[in-house]
């Protein structure tokens, strides 16, 4: 499955969050990433992150999409993503 996953979570935390997610998804933003994932990993990278997350402080957010090919993805302006940072 495709999925977008987005997160505010406290600074001590992000640096943590983001790790676990480039593990399993393409980082596209600023704590957005995304990707195709399958569900057992996604259960995995979910629980992992619950560990490191406040749920009092802390926002994740989740969006499945079962088939791609009923989403379109339009960017304005420049593309960032994770191979931009070595070029």
């Amino acid at each position: 499955m495709f999925v977008i996953i987005t997160y505010d979570v406290g600074e001590k935390r992000v640096s943590k969050v983001c790790k676990k997610l480039r593990a399993y998804l393409r980082w596209t933003q600023n704590s957005v990433f995304e990707g195709e994932i399958t569900k057992g990993n996604l259960m995995k990278c979910l629980n992992e992150i619950q560990k490191i997350t406040n749920p009092e402080e802390d926002s994740v957010y989740l969006y499945q999409v079962e088939n791609p090919y009923h989403i379109q993805k339009k960017i304005l302006g420049q593309e960032k993503g994770f191979d931009e940072l070595f070029l």
